[in-house]
């Protein structure tokens, strides 16, 4: 069965069929780190991370471009109010979003492009565009080109929106545009921003717009037309919408396929930092959520279902990856670790239906309860097979225990030798009172393990240790 995806161009679920047997361009609209990353975007970068793995898991070879948007208004305000250059903000933010991917064991993209790092680019798309007649510098000399919108009869075909329907601005907008429905392409230096965040261009000096940006890089690392592009769907209009229109006004194919994950929303509104309802990763950390457990909350709903977020549904998907855990390393200590193969049939169904990554998973969950049965009946043939099965099902979903970036799965980083030496001490503590038949303090012991968040079950093979609920 050959993969199916949503395309929002043509709204509807449909066989993704690449440009080139065995290869997949895929573009995905990146942030514009003017702060640091919450979790709706980390939503964004796990959804993505799960095509992308099983793109590579069916044998395609990927090229996956991720940019950054390092220059903007938000960044620039920002550095005003904190009397620091845009750079500085923009380089710090990313350092935590890169440290955020790692953490969430998201692949590193092909290229990470950087807006600053493509202006003469944006500069070559803008200047065709002009000599096409798509769009023109203001008149007025501020040194503002802008794309006119009108000039492609297909505006609005990606998002719905009749260009009819959009209603000029309550405050006039901007006098040098010839349609209210325009977009700038190249913004015009203005005496009270600094001047480090502007470049030389042939209309004057000043910066990139926001749209121009992603269709130059996408054409820099992808060519002229490409398999699939990818986003928020808050990204669908203007951003993406206008996208296709000065890439197809240029001349260009553009994306062949679009895809867009739904929002996380938290109360009424989607997580934003417009909004100030955002939370990070070092707020997860602080309900005691480990981001392998964040990963699994974010990845089990379907990437086009909307997450509502709560604290309680949070610490439900943690309980039930522990589980996955559980049954992981019980099932190492009988038969080790084996070698993950092929996925069930089951399981590649669901991801070949449009990344059905809950339908997925239960198969997963199934594969589990096969297991935990074999285990009860000291079956090594029937928990080999669940093991390898459920770790070839993780290891395409990024959630496999055993990858080594999970540290084990216990606990995190270097803190690991740490945190196990203090517990291997308290079990042994333990142990010596049941030697001697001190009951009392043994379960004291494990008490206070139980307190610290540390489930302690004995095995035929010793006590085990596990970070439990807290």
């Amino acid at each position: 069965m050959s993969l199916r995806l949503y395309d929002t161009a043509t709204r509807s679920v449909r066989d993704f069929v690449p440009m080139t047997p065995g290869q997949v361009g895929i573009y995905l609209c990146g942030l514009t780190v003017q702060s640091v990353p919450h979790i709706g975007h980390l939503r964004s970068a796990v959804n993505y991370d799960v095509l992308r793995r099983w793109l590579l898991h069916t044998n395609y070879e990927v090229m996956f471009i991720r940019n950054v948007t390092d220059v903007d208004d938000k960044i620039i305000d920002k550095a005003e109010s904190q009397g620091r250059p845009f750079w500085a903000i923009a380089f710090e933010n990313k350092l935590v979003l890169d440290a955020n991917y790692r953490e969430l064991n998201v692949l590193p993209p092909t290229y990470e492009p950087l807006a600053t790092g493509h202006i003469p680019e944006m500069h070559e798309l803008i200047a065709e565009l002009i000599r096409r007649e798509r769009a023109y510098p203001a008149a007025g000399g501020s040194g503002d080109v802008y794309f006119d919108v009108m000039s492609y009869p297909e505006y609005g075909a990606l998002s719905g929106q009749n260009p009819e329907d959009m209603r000029p601005p309550s405050n006039g907008g901007e006098p040098d545009k010839r349609d209210y429905r325009d977009f700038a392409l190249w913004k015009g230096a203005k005496a009270d921003e600094p001047f480090d965040a502007t470049w030389p261009s042939p209309w004057g000096r000043g910066r990139p717009g926001w749209h121009i940006e992603c269709s130059a890089m996408a054409r820099r690392y992808l060519g002229d037309e490409f398999d699939i592009h990818g986003g928020g769907l808050d990204l669908t209009f203007p951003h993406h919408e206008n996208e296709i229109a000065q890439s197809r006004s240029a001349g260009l194919p553009f994306a062949r396929h679009w895809v867009h994950h739904a929002l996380l929303n938290l109360g009424e509104a989607k997580m934003s930092k417009s909004l100030g309802n955002v939370i990070d990763l070092d707020a997860v950390r602080a309900l005691g959520i480990r981001p392998a457990e964040l990963r699994y909350y974010l990845g089990t709903p379907h990437y086009r279902s909307r997450i509502d977020y709560s604290d309680e549904s949070l610490r439900e998907a943690a309980v039930a990856y522990r589980r996955i855990e559980g049954f992981v390393q019980r099932a190492v200590e009988v038969v080790g670790p084996g070698r993950p193969k092929d996925v069930p049939p089951a399981f590649a169904a669901a991801m070949n239906d449009d990344l059905n990554t809950s339908a997925a998973l239960a198969v997963v969950h199934d594969c589990i309860r096969e297991g935990n049965t074999s285990l009860a009946d000291g079956d090594e043939a029937g928990i080999r097979g669940a093991l390898t099965a459920v770790r070839a099902m993780l290891g395409v979903l990024g959630l496999d225990p055993l990858d080594g970036i999970w540290a084990g799965g216990a606990a995190q980083g270097e803190l690991k030798p740490v945190v196990d030496s203090l517990v291997q001490l308290a079990l042994e503590q333990r142990a010596q009172a049941r030697a001697r038949k001190d009951w009392t303090a043994a379960d004291s012991v494990r008490d206070q393990l139980k307190n610290a968040g540390i489930q302690v079950e004995d095995t035929p093979a010793g006590p085990r240790w596990t970070v439990g609920e807290h």
